[in-house]
């Protein structure tokens, strides 16, 4: 049986999975792994809720910015590195433990992600004209018609990940779901899940509370420099999206801050109905960490 062990923290947005990665790591003395997509963006800092200067600094963290908006990063390239970087780390740590609240680059570094094809120029151009034609509606429209198992399980809301399925669906005639569906990868360490949530009430309070947060920390400053890059996919996201609809005159700041706390609210939605699928997922409230540090402690032992 192997003796190192990857603690997993997932759960939706504004829920309070940093404030536990940190007491958990704390804890355990141990180094942290984001699993926040955004978060490897070093541009992207105020609308991605990246754990504070004070926070990165009481415990080392790895994939936070790590990469620049312009790098073509994916999830196959995640996985590759997570491991990588875990075999090393395993070498002097017995528990490393890993937070975010993307889904799939949790799956894919828990259970493998299948090789999937390259993107061609063509394939991508035809998306790109789509996208700017009807938006992200109509890359959804489509993802429905070809694979509607991951139009169920995607966020729709990231472009990126919408766009990359039916790159793929497009390139092999056969739906991205069946392609990841392939059997689950044997890793040589332990897996501990844990995910966090709330009752919606509360979690959508917190988020629209963290937006306003956002927003008074200077978010709006943040989008405005990025401006020159917002058709870059890891811009197309929420947060900025709507705020770069705001600075092209396309809304009013309200109405774009009101988007922006409604497609929170959404995509937690969605990351809920994500990690619910998996059972090996222990599910907790945010506020129990005395309960959390004593599961932890049973399946470690």
């Amino acid at each position: 049986m192997p003796t190192k062990t990857l603690i997993v923290i997932g759960g939706p947005t504004g829920v309070g999975k940093t404030a536990l990665s940190i007491a958990v790591a704390k804890k355990y003395n141990c180094p942290i792994i984001s699993a926040d997509s955004r978060q490897f963006f070093k541009e992207m800092t105020i609308g991605t809720a990246k754990p504070s200067f004070e926070e990165l600094n009481s415990i080392p963290h790895y994939f936070i910015n790590s990469h620049t908006i312009t790098d073509e990063y994916n999830v196959g390239k995640f996985e590759f590195d997570v491991i990588a970087l875990l075999a090393k780390l395993f070498e002097t740590q017995n528990i490393v433990v890993m937070v975010g609240g993307s889904g799939l680059y949790i799956d894919a570094v828990c259970k493998g992600f299948d090789e999937l094809p390259e993107a061609n120029s063509e394939v991508r151009n035809r998306l790109s004209f789509l996208f700017e034609s009807e938006g992200i509606e109509g890359l959804q429209k489509l993802l429905k018609n070809l694979d509607p198992d991951y139009y169920k399980k995607v966020d729709l809301e990231n472009p990126q990940r919408v766009f990359r399925a039916l790159e793929v669906c497009l390139i092999t005639g056969k739906s991205y779901s069946s392609l990841r569906e392939d059997k689950k990868k044997k890793r040589d360490f332990n897996i501990i899940k844990i995910g966090l949530n709330t009752s919606r009430e509360l979690l959508y309070k917190r988020i629209n509370e963290r937006v306003d947060v956002m927003l008074n920390e200077g978010l709006l400053e943040e989008v405005k420099g990025l401006k020159a890059y917002k058709n870059l996919n890891a811009l197309k996201t929420v947060g900025y999206k709507e705020l770069f609809d705001y600075l092209d005159d396309k809304t009013d700041f309200k109405t774009a801050v009101d988007l922006i706390k409604q497609n929170s609210r959404r995509y937690a939605k969605r990351q809920i109905t994500w990690f619910k699928r998996d059972e090996e997922m222990n599910w907790f409230e945010p506020n129990e960490l005395v309960l959390i540090l004593d599961y932890i402690k049973q399946k470690t032992k």
